[in-house]
């Protein structure tokens, strides 16, 4: 499999959208409920430029990364969060592991100094790739996330880029 990242462009937002609205619609990966919108995803790429990336897999949709604001504020401007996920037949290939390091590299060139991962505690799958790229586990806030009628954990996850 050939895996090339690259920015994402507004050509990029469908795949995106797909993705993102099935992880929000049937999984707890993440706890928001809000579908995307085509229009707020070409925004956010608009806008994001370096920071949204998506992997493409021998001219396949792969998955994408994307880093933001961590909190408002010109205290927190070295500090992001972000979101990355992978389409099934991705993971485990090395793919999350080259959008993240692509994603670290343009946040370093940015002057980015800290990089955090929000993981539900009901993704131990996630935990386990974040802490293997280097995160290491700071925080873990019990029942702060509420969806499909439970009270899930985050974890927080840093690393220092």
């Amino acid at each position: 499999m050939s895996v090339t990242i690259r920015t994402a462009t507004s050509d990029d937002a469908v795949a995106i959208a797909a993705l993102w609205n099935e992880a929000i619609d049937t999984t707890s990966i993440t706890f928001t409920t809000e579908r995307k919108t085509l229009e707020g995803l070409r925004k956010d790429i608009a806008q994001r430029g370096p920071l949204f990336l998506v992997a493409d897999l021998d001219g396949q949709f792969g998955g994408f990364a994307t880093a933001f604001a961590f909190r408002g504020g010109p205290g927190y401007r070295f500090t992001f969060e972000h979101s990355v996920q992978l389409v099934p037949q991705a993971r485990g290939h090395g793919v999350g592991r080259a959008l993240m390091a692509a994603l670290e590299a343009n946040l370093r060139q940015q002057g980015a100094h800290s990089l955090f991962a929000g993981v539900s505690g009901e993704n131990p799958d996630g935990v386990a790739f974040h802490a293997a790229i280097g995160f290491r586990e700071v925080a873990r806030l019990p029942e702060v996330g509420h969806k499909f009628g439970r009270w899930m954990d985050l974890v927080l996850m840093q690393k220092i880029l």
